[in-house]
C-alpha cells in the first residue's frame, strides 16, 4: 500500500471525529468546515466528502442544520453538534485516545526475553 492511500484511509476514519469537535465549538457551514479543515493537510476534504458526511451526521441526529441569511452573502446551511452529536464526540474521543495509546505502546514494545 503507498502512503498516499494508507493517509486517504486513515483520513476516512477520522474526519467525523475532527468536524464533531469543531462543531463543538462554533457553527459552521460547509464550505468554511472544508477551509478550515485545509489548515491541516492530513485532514483537508472537499465538497464531495463533506457534504455527504454533513447530510449522514444530520440524519443520525449528531447534528442540525439551519438556514442563516445575510445581506452580503446568499443564504447558508449552518451546522451545530446536537446533545447526542456530544455524547457521541465524547464517546469517540475516548477512544481516539485509546487507539493512540495503543499505537504508543506497540511502537514501543519490547519483547520480553
Amino acid at each position: 500500500m503507498m502512503i498516499e492511500e494508507w493517509k486517504t484511509q486513515a483520513k476516512r476514519g477520522t474526519l467525523e471525529l475532527c468536524i464533531l469537535t469543531l462543531l463543538k465549538e462554533n457553527d459552521y457551514y460547509g464550505y468554511e468546515l472544508i477551509s478550515v479543515l485545509a489548515n491541516w493537510q492530513i485532514v483537508s476534504a472537499n465538497e464531495n466528502t463533506i457534504y455527504p458526511l454533513l447530510r449522514r451526521l444530520t440524519k443520525e441526529g449528531f447534528l442540525e442544520g439551519y438556514w442563516q441569511e445575510n445581506a452580503e452573502f446568499p443564504r447558508r446551511k449552518y451546522y451545530r453538534i446536537t446533545d447526542l452529536g456530544i455524547k457521541y464526540l465524547v464517546e469517540m474521543t475516548i477512544s481516539w485516545q485509546h487507539l493512540v495509546k495503543a499505537i504508543e505502546d506497540i511502537q514501543t514494545f519490547e519483547e520480553d526475553k
